[in-house]
């Protein structure tokens, strides 16, 4: 007889999970601080333009964060039900789709880079520092679309600390020739902004390596570009089914949180610079939440795809409670943070206003970005839900919170910090339909096949 799964079982799980997680995510945030830090010494003209610039990136990171959250739907769940060769179909699928959108970004910045930075800006000297990384990144582009799906991969067949460790490996490389390419230290030529996309591109190259070197000595998930070419009509329909409206849901929030930087970009220099310390801060104040949401995903599409659906439906109930704590853990950091972002940043004095009180908005924000992301792209989509998470966050970004944010800019002509409070409420808004669609239990869904050829 089945030993009962008991709330020990899950912590027990769940902790395996995050820890790696987490980390992993601490070193990305590290990655992008470090970007901040030492073009603070640059000027602020190159921390905005990287600002800028890097919004590209994190479209571009959602695309396949999307792409791999549809693999993980399904390879999640396989891996419960113990098929390997359904995941290595599906991994065959999430490439197709990964490699040619990686190739379409990564053309544009090598040939039309200015036209991407005026979509940010119409400053002059934002747009020339920024076209000069956009080419130098656009490898990192080409590398990261077979990486991180990979990852995605590992991690859904619970091999986190491995995914972690060659992320680990990428990001200390990239924080050391960060600072080896802005400086121009050891006789390497001294680069400035580009020096960042030049650190990152390097990176991105010796983490696919690693990938193929992890891939030579595992058992099970293999990094074969022959994947691309198994065809099992069942799974591509799947995935398309699950994956699209999760790659659909979050290039329409990424997309949407860009057009947040087009529109604060607008508003001035001040507002941008600002904005871009937010961020990293930020970004640390949620690594605990998005972990959450990350390694609960993962764990309960293991238990659905085992069918116990009465399991994972209480653990769902124990995640949420983690969330509220880490979300509220992560407030506490972004305050406790103050104080030292505002003696560091060295902007000038509007600017530093504008940045206590995004500081201050931010306190509270990640509440809202932490019960909305463990929901949507965690627990539902662990039940293969994907669809409610696309609708909902259309409609909140961009029937509300984009439109919103323009009308309060450019008609309005709202004081910039009004402006930025109101885009800060799309989170909340959404909350009401978020959390009846989770009380209603309809995400909770086995979505694995029988006798798959």
């Amino acid at each position: 007889m089945k030993r009962k799964w008991t709330n020990d079982d899950f912590y027990r799980q769940i902790f395996k999970l995050l820890l790696p997680i987490v980390l992993q995510n601490l070193l990305s945030a590290a990655v992008s601080s470090a970007d901040v830090i030492m073009l603070n010494y640059v000027g602020q003209s190159a921390i905005s333009a990287v600002s800028l610039a890097s919004q590209y990136a994190s479209i571009l990171f959602m695309v396949f964060y999307g792409l791999g959250t549809g693999a993980t739907i399904l390879c999640a769940q396989y891996f419960g039900k113990g098929d390997m060769h359904a995941i290595e179909i599906v991994e065959g699928i999430a490439f197709r789709f990964s490699i040619s959108i990686s190739v379409v970004f990564a053309g544009a910045a090598v040939f039309a880079p200015e036209a991407m930075m005026k979509l940010f800006t119409s400053d002059a000297e934002l747009i020339s520092i920024g076209a000069s990384y956009l080419r130098l990144v656009s490898v990192s582009y080409l590398c990261w679309g077979i990486t991180e799906v990979y990852l995605a991969i590992l991690r859904s067949v619970g091999r986190v600390a491995v995914s972690t460790a060659l992320n680990a490996l990428a990001f200390t490389l990239n924080i050391l020739l960060n600072g080896i390419f802005i400086f121009g230290l050891f006789g390497a030529p001294k680069m400035g902004a580009s020096g960042v996309a030049l650190a990152t591109s390097v990176s991105r190259v010796v983490e696919l390596a690693g990938c193929f070197i992890v891939s030579a000595l595992s058992r099970d998930v293999k990094l074969k570009l022959s994947t691309l070419f198994l065809e099992n009509k069942l799974l591509f329909s799947d995935f398309v089914r699950l994956s699209l409206p999760a790659l659909g849901n979050d290039i329409a929030w990424g997309v949407a949180f860009s057009m947040y930087s087009v529109i604060i970009g607008h508003l001035g220099s001040d507002a941008v610079a600002a904005n871009s310390f937010v961020i990293v801060v930020r970004n640390f104040g949620t690594i605990l939440c998005f972990g959450i949401a990350s390694a609960g995903g993962i764990l309960l599409g293991k238990i659905i795809g085992e069918n116990r659906l009465e399991d994972a439906r209480s653990d769902a109930g124990k995640l949420m409670k983690l969330t509220v704590i880490s979300g509220a853990i992560g407030g506490l950091l972004i305050l406790a943070a103050m104080p030292f972002v505002l003696t560091y940043a060295d902007l000038t004095d509007k600017a530093m206003h504008y940045l206590k009180i995004m500081l201050l908005i931010n306190t509270y924000y990640v509440m809202g970005a932490a019960v909305n992301t463990t929901l949507i792209a965690g627990v539902f989509r662990a039940g293969g839900d994907s669809r409610f998470g696309f609708i909902c966050d259309v409609i909140d970004m961009w029937v509300y919170a984009v439109p919103l944010g323009f009308f309060a800019a450019f008609v309005l002509k709202l004081p910039v910090m009004w402006v930025y409070f109101l885009l800060c409420t799309d989170e909340f808004v959404k909350w009401p339909w978020v959390i009846k669609h989770y009380r209603s239990g309809k995400w909770l869904n086995n979505i694995t096949r029988d006798n798959l050829e």
